[in-house]
């Protein structure tokens, strides 16, 4: 028998390194869940950082208007939303 990607990748359920070729055993479901966690990861990040950018546009807006409380609500949330970021970030790294 010939084993491809997938005929080696789906023939048991643990996981070997044969060099030449991505030999992992996990099942179909985890693997597809990892793949979704990771593209999940990667969106969530570039999404918070869309609202970083928003964030910090807003902020000054409402220092403008002369509404310093409320800019620092914001730029307080960015604080938190950046320590998110970062928490996100070491996930990614980690899968």
């Amino acid at each position: 028998m010939i084993f491809n990607k997938t005929s080696i990748r789906n023939h048991h359920d643990n996981s070997h390194d044969y060099g030449y070729i991505e030999h992992s055993h996990l099942t179909n479901v985890e693997n597809r869940e990892q793949k979704t966690l990771n593209i999940l990861l990667v969106y969530w990040l570039n999404h918070n950082q869309s609202y970083g950018k928003e964030y910090k546009e807003w902020a000054e807006k409402a220092r403008e208007m002369g509404k310093e409380e409320t800019a620092k609500n914001i730029e307080d949330a960015l604080k938190y939303l950046e320590k998110v970021n970062e928490c996100l970030s070491e996930a990614k790294k980690n899968m």
